[in-house]
């Protein structure tokens, strides 16, 4: 695929749409790629959020772990009753004594599954990365930080 030049061969500023319009389809390619490194794990790229976000958040309720994913209540309740299944999760009673109180937290296997998918997708970048040019690498580590800046930026 071919990538527009960059505008730092000029000496105007870059503009925000060009570096849009050209970071746009990597990003997309890189994530297609890493979602690629599930292939066989028989997991989607949406339950493996979820998974995470559990596990950031162990505990969790279902209405609260639905709002962070942006989805519906019903929607979660399903999403996680797959991963229960799968042994992924196991689901947690309120210990206050309110039954309608249920958090979810991960298992052995859900830690397991998620170490998997972290260790897989790293070394596919990690390989991608060492054969570029020190240069190209060092480029990528000084954009780091201010995409971390851009999406944390977002409300």
């Amino acid at each position: 695929m071919n990538y527009p030049e960059s505008s730092l061969a000029t000496d105007s500023p870059p503009d925000a749409l060009a570096v849009a319009n050209r970071l746009r389809p990597v990003v997309i390619r890189i994530y297609r790629r890493l979602r690629h490194e599930l292939r066989d794990l028989n997991i989607t790229n949406a339950q493996v959020s979820l998974l995470a976000a559990i596990r950031h958040t162990p505990g969790i309720g279902l209405t609260e772990l639905a709002a962070r994913q942006d989805i519906t209540t019903a929607a979660m309740s399903t999403l996680v009753d797959r991963l229960e299944d799968a042994g992924f999760i196991e689901r947690l009673r309120s210990e206050s004594g309110d039954r309608r109180r249920v958090g979810v937290r991960l298992t052995p296997a859900g830690e397991d599954l998620l170490d998997t998918v972290r260790s897989r997708r790293t070394a596919w970048l990690a390989a991608h990365l060492a054969a570029l040019t020190p240069g190209d690498l060092a480029a990528i580590d000084a954009a780091i930080d201010p995409l971390v800046r851009l999406i944390e930026a977002e409300p």
